[in-house]
């Protein structure tokens, strides 16, 4: 059985992981000491939910986002089928090609990226990412 502090310590760390950042960056943005985010992350300590989303904002990560990881792992633990992704409602235009996909929680991988071709207009707006 997985307890919920260790799914959310592997949540975390990915998370840190992934953005190639240290737990000393981590624990300095969001206050937090560096042995007890470690501990965070190895499961060993409970973090209360001021202390997590801290740590979620030091990240620049949704606690809703790490609590759905933790979810879609901990249902995936216990041979729960995931429940899938509901669609949400788009208008495409008359001659496009529409597919509903249901996907897993968990079941993309972190790394992954999901590109959906610009609308064809006459004005588009570009937005950087962070």
């Amino acid at each position: 059985m997985t307890l919920l502090r260790e799914a959310i310590g592997e949540s975390l760390r990915r998370a840190r992981i992934a953005q190639s950042r240290t737990l000393r960056e981590v624990s300095t943005s969001a206050r937090v000491s560096l042995g007890y985010l470690s501990e965070v992350e190895r499961g060993r300590k409970e973090a209360s939910s001021e202390l997590l989303a801290a740590i979620c904002q030091a990240l620049d990560l949704p606690l809703s986002r790490v609590l759905s990881d933790v979810s879609a792992a901990m249902a995936e633990a216990d041979g729960v089928p995931a429940r899938p992704v509901p669609a949400a409602p788009a208008a495409a235009p008359a001659d496009a090609a529409v597919a509903t996909v249901s996907v897993p929680l968990g079941a993309i991988a972190e790394e992954t990226r999901i590109v959906i071709p610009a609308p064809r207009a006459e004005k588009l707006v570009l937005v950087q990412a962070k």
